[in-house]
């Protein structure tokens, strides 16, 4: 009798003891996630050596070649956009493609919504568009055909268009239609920063800029005068050259919080 009695009491102590536990947990505030919020990619162009301002329909002298080069078209795609967060995780845009026009002032500057809160390390993104998308067929957004960026579905896009007039070019003009994403004509870059050490906080009152800055003089970095090569409509190496030449000195310059 002893025994079930003292079996009783413990059973009747272990209800309480789950009772109470479950009432603690149950009471326990859950914590609510800090509201999502955004940052920008700011592109900014200068011209040569001395990183003049740049801009279309305004004469540029190139500094290597002596070209006198104005400019009516400068368009390149920015793609597959991806922030790392200090404990490694990443965050990634959602069909991340956009296109740069220097005729369009607000695509100078990509916004980013709905990134979650919290401080970030690094800024992954590509110049270009991945083969896959190359070869999907018919898209929309910045991937559509109607954007004049497209050749057909066997050499996919245009990753970079630079159109204007020389009188050192034949015709008084100049046409870069530079792609290829495969082999060894593939002109995509994936480029990162970390912001020379510093951290992007995300929070929903504030919104940083990455600024960064391109140089379209580059394009003739360890390509010839147009007056030797004015027109560029397929991949190659030539395509390719100029490409990674303008791509691969695109830098990091401030972080606006």
């Amino acid at each position: 009798m002893k025994f079930i009695k003292w079996a009783s009491l413990m059973a009747i102590a272990l209800i309480l003891i789950l009772q109470t536990a479950c009432k603690k947990t149950t009471n326990e505030p859950i914590p609510t996630p800090a509201a999502p919020g955004q940052f920008a990619i700011e592109f900014e162009h200068k011209w040569g050596m001395m990183q003049t301002p740049f801009s279309l329909n305004t004469l540029q002298v190139h500094p290597m070649t002596g070209d006198s080069l104005t400019f009516t078209t400068f368009r390149y795609y920015v793609s597959n956009i991806k922030v790392k967060k200090d404990d490694g995780t990443w965050w990634s845009e959602p069909y991340s493609y956009h296109i740069v026009d220097l005729a369009n002032t607000a695509s100078l500057e990509i916004e980013l919504d709905d990134v979650p809160a919290g401080n970030y390390t690094e800024l992954q993104y590509t110049m270009g568009v991945d083969s896959l998308r190359n070869v999907s067929g018919a898209q929309d957004g910045a991937l559509s055909v109607t954007e004049g960026m497209f050749w057909n579905w066997n050499s996919g896009y245009i990753m970079l268009k630079a159109e204007g007039t020389s009188p050192d070019a034949a015709n008084n003009t100049y046409l870069f239609h530079l792609g290829g994403f495969s082999g060894s004509n593939n002109i995509v870059t994936v480029k990162t920063t970390n912001f020379n050490g510093a951290t992007m906080s995300i929070a929903s009152d504030k919104t940083p800029h990455v600024h960064l800055v391109a140089n379209p003089a580059r394009l003739w970095h360890s390509s010839p005068s147009v007056s030797t090569k004015n027109t560029i409509h397929m991949p190659g190496a030539e395509a390719k050259t100029m490409a990674l030449d303008f791509y691969t000195n695109i830098s990091f310059d401030e972080l606006h919080q």
